[in-house]
């Protein structure tokens, strides 16, 4: 009898797959909903791309382990890159503000961060719920961890963590923004899963951004 256990393997969007169709959205719906800095301050969701392009990472909760490798490999976008393209790099969480320093220090991201606790922003773009698995998936470059390591970690962190909770709701799903300047989207993807954030050069690219190597490199900040 054959003892050869089942390959388990990770779903993901191909990270050199060069055509992705955007969701068609409409940013009027959600302008003037408000997002929180680290310390609190309340700002208007169009503030974020009203005076430059940017792009804009939703992601699920700040203790999933997919979001975390994904914003370690962000934190490798330098500055320079983004301030000689004109553009903001910015991500969105939906834990409470004072969830951000620490996350941003696990992670290393020197960038705009801020967060929607009440999925505001989530909700009225129609972001996905659940786990949809996609047939067209290939590896994630930007997810390091298997499955079963991630969620160890990811639950050593919530148990280790002055608050105990999920830092976002578990079950909602993030995506990719590139608008501005103006109300201008020039592309919009919205994650089926824990995995099918889009590949960081791809977004890149559409924003007129400088690509980066993200094999073995170093963050460098300047």
């Amino acid at each position: 009898m054959d003892t050869t256990p089942p390959v388990t393997q990770q779903i993901g969007r191909n990270p050199h797959e060069n055509r992705c169709k955007s969701v068609d959205i409409d940013v009027s719906d959600v302008q003037d909903c408000n997002v929180f800095d680290r310390q609190g301050n309340r700002l208007s969701f169009r503030s974020l791309y009203q005076e430059k392009k940017a792009i804009i990472v939703l992601v699920r909760h700040f203790l999933c382990y997919t979001c975390k490798e994904y914003v370690e490999d962000l934190a490798k976008i330098p500055k320079s890159f983004l301030s000689h393209a004109d553009a903001r790099l910015i991500v969105i969480g939906q834990s409470a503000h004072h969830h951000i320093d620490a996350f941003c220090q696990l992670t290393g991201y020197p960038h705009e961060m801020y967060v929607d606790p009440e999925k505001e922003v989530y909700r009225k773009l129609g972001m996905n719920r659940g786990d949809t698995f996609i047939k067209a998936a290939g590896h994630s470059l930007h997810v390091k961890s298997n499955m079963f390591t991630g969620t160890v970690k990811s639950i050593w962190r919530a148990m280790t963590s002055t608050a105990f909770d999920f830092q976002g709701d578990p079950s909602q799903q993030g995506g990719a923004l590139i608008i501005g300047p103006g109300a201008e989207v020039h592309f919009a993807h919205f994650d089926m899963n824990r995995l099918d954030h889009m590949p960081i050069n791809w977004l890149l690219e559409q924003a007129g951004v400088q690509t980066v190597d993200f094999t073995d490199q170093p963050i460098i900040h300047v």
